[in-house]
């Protein structure tokens, strides 16, 4: 089969997961894909920059297959009719209606037009988590009643009917190249990997941290993750009270060191108010880091239920602000161990690409296949 694949953000967990699909597909995929300018523009103008580059394409494809950030029913306008008989499906890595808006920014309806009316043209609609895929349906109906007076809701239905749910699949066997090296920590190690952005919520992290840190616990601390943004001023005072013992302190843009620091760490903690799938938090589960995690979003999906409290090591998922203070307290004082690596690595080993790839495949083969007995 052959697939043409369109990604106009073609950065980080977007990249990577159009890289790993390429790359392990039994298909043959062809990708047409733009990485400059701002998202908002990605998804406005870049349409006419998509289509014209795949209008230049000789080649014919069986299905197209396009990321939530491409304005769907504008390519295939500016390509008609190209792609009229093509079985065409969306890969929803995020939406634009629940999507969190930074402070004092208002939401931009049109980009939850664009999502909407993408999934309403395609013919399947793939969701990286149940979470993700319920929270985006149960917000259409106010969405909807904001304009239309309820009019479009049986769109829902339509929607719903094509839909299905398909988890990213990761590269975590690259992770097994680098040896653990926690065992020569002189104190327990905390990671954080995840943007440095406002939805992550690092004012709870940073105030546990303090909490902790006021009891005279001690730890050491690694703060990577994608910090090109401007960064909440939470991580400059972090900065000045754990100067001495903090290990790392930025982004990482060589993934052997990157592997390195998720190697060393011991804990992993997660303090996000908003996401779909975060890949950084299951790379680090991989590499052995002890993850604690909302109870909440995607993770109760994700971490099977023997593993949410286990009887002889620390807990995984907290509910609020106290319990995740009191999970960490636990860890540091040893009162509570961290899982073993083996255990970990069973939460996510269904993710790598090598396991992953078959389901993608599959999914690919039966919507070709449904074309073909219309």
């Amino acid at each position: 089969m052959r697939i043409l694949a369109i990604e106009p953000y073609y950065k980080g967990s977007h990249k990577a997961f159009l890289d790993g699909l390429v790359e392990n597909s039994s298909h043959e995929i062809h990708t047409v894909t733009i990485s400059e300018r701002s998202a908002k523009w990605r998804m406005h103008g870049d349409s006419v920059r998509l289509a014209e580059q795949v209008m230049r394409l000789p080649d014919s494809f069986d299905l197209l297959f396009v990321s939530s950030m491409v304005n769907l029913p504008a390519f295939l306008a500016l390509t008609n009719p190209r792609f009229a008989f093509t079985p065409k499906v969306v890969y929803m890595h995020e939406n634009q209606i629940t999507q969190p808006i930074p402070p004092g920014e208002k939401r931009d309806m049109t980009f939850c037009y664009i999502n909407y009316l993408s999934v309403l043209a395609a013919d399947h609609v793939l969701f990286n988590s149940q979470f993700q895929k319920d929270d985006f349906i149960d917000h259409l109906p106010s969405f909807l009643n904001q304009y239309s007076d309820g009019d479009y809701l049986y769109t829902i239905d339509r929607i719903l009917k094509k839909s299905q749910i398909l988890y990213p699949g990761l590269d975590l066997k690259r992770l097994d190249a680098l040896p653990d090296t926690r065992d020569k920590n002189k104190r327990l190690t905390i990671v954080w990997n995840q943007r440095w952005q406002f939805d992550r919520n690092p004012g709870l992290f940073f105030r546990t941290l303090n909490r902790l840190d006021d009891i005279d616990l001690e730890f050491d601390l690694i703060l990577a993750g994608d910090s090109k943004h401007d960064k909440p001023e939470e991580f400059d005072r972090a900065w000045k009270r754990y100067r001495d013992r903090i290990i790392h302190f930025g982004y990482v843009d060589d993934f052997d060191t990157y592997s390195k620091l998720l190697h060393q760490g011991d804990i992993v903690v997660s303090t996000s108010n908003y996401e779909f799938f975060c890949t950084p938090i299951m790379e680090a589960i991989y590499a052995g880091c002890h993850p604690v995690l909302p109870n909440k979003l995607h993770y109760p999906e994700l971490i099977p239920e023997g593993l949410k409290k286990p009887l002889l090591h620390g807990q995984v998922l907290y509910k609020d602000e106290d319990e995740l203070f009191y999970v960490l307290k636990k860890l540091l004082s040893k009162t509570d161990q961290t899982l073993p690596k083996s255990s970990l690595q069973n939460i996510n080993r269904k993710f790598d690409w090598s396991i992953m790839i078959r389901q993608y495949d599959q999914v690919f083969n039966a919507i070709l296949e449904e074309v073909k007995t219309v």
